[in-house]
């Protein structure tokens, strides 16, 4: 599967991110910079060190997203996906201790800061796509394998 996949919330919070960085912070610090750079001696001058540092820190993430962007396609949800696992559903899984784990899918540029969020390239996931409510999904790991059943599908956003 494409690994360069994002629902459209995800492609609208990196692009809110790189337009933050680059309108917003990137000449806050670039400010800070020119006057830090201003008091003279630059070697001894922790405030221009740090801000120097995070300006180059601005300038790798804001290049790493404009790179990103480009390469990335935007799946939207159709109703032809109704019922069945694929990106950008919500599934949750009962395991035979009646274990609940529920979950999106969403492309690997989305999971962070989100615990509720899977890869689409994660064992579990790649286990459940296709799949429909009842069916049973067995996720095989080195250590060991695991049995759930699908008790939901939907594809709004956090309705529950």
């Amino acid at each position: 599967m494409d690994t360069n996949v994002i629902t459209p919330e995800g492609h609208a919070a990196l692009k809110e991110e790189l337009d933050t960085l680059w309108r917003k912070e990137r000449p806050e610090v670039t400010r800070l910079v020119q006057w830090a750079a201003s008091l003279g001696d630059r070697s001894e001058n922790a405030d221009y060190q740090y801000n120097k540092k995070r300006l180059r820190e601005i300038d790798r993430r804001v290049r790493f997203l404009r790179n990103r962007l480009d390469k990335l396609r935007v799946v939207e949800y159709s109703p032809v996906q109704e019922g069945r696992a694929f990106f950008g559903a919500w599934i949750e899984l009962v395991d035979e201790d009646d274990n609940t784990l529920r979950f999106r899918i969403v492309g690997p540029d989305e999971i962070y800061g989100r615990k509720d969020y899977v890869s689409v390239n994660a064992p579990i996931v790649r286990a459940c796509l296709g799949k429909v409510v009842g069916d049973e999904v067995v996720v095989r790991t080195p250590e060991s394998e695991k049995s759930w059943e699908i008790t939901d599908i939907c594809y709004q956003p956090e309705s529950r």
